[in-house]
């Protein structure tokens, strides 16, 4: 393993963005695993692919602008 520091950002509204590639341990002890270079972690956690991110916050946000 490298000892130089993983890139993370914090997309306003949106997700936490990792660079990868990850593995994410879950509070049940599972683990989902990620080898893409950027992966996309779920913040808002309405996310059908949690801990995953598929976009669920646009969404949400897109409704709430045509309000």
């Amino acid at each position: 393993m490298s000892d130089a520091p993983r890139l993370v950002r914090v997309v306003p509204a949106g997700p936490v963005m990792v660079e990868g590639p990850v593995r994410i341990e879950m509070p049940d002890g599972s683990v989902v695993e990620s080898d893409r270079f950027m992966v996309a972690i779920c913040a808002c956690r309405r996310s059908k692919t949690y801990p995953l991110c598929d976009t669920s916050h646009r969404r949400r946000s897109a409704q709430r602008a045509a309000q």
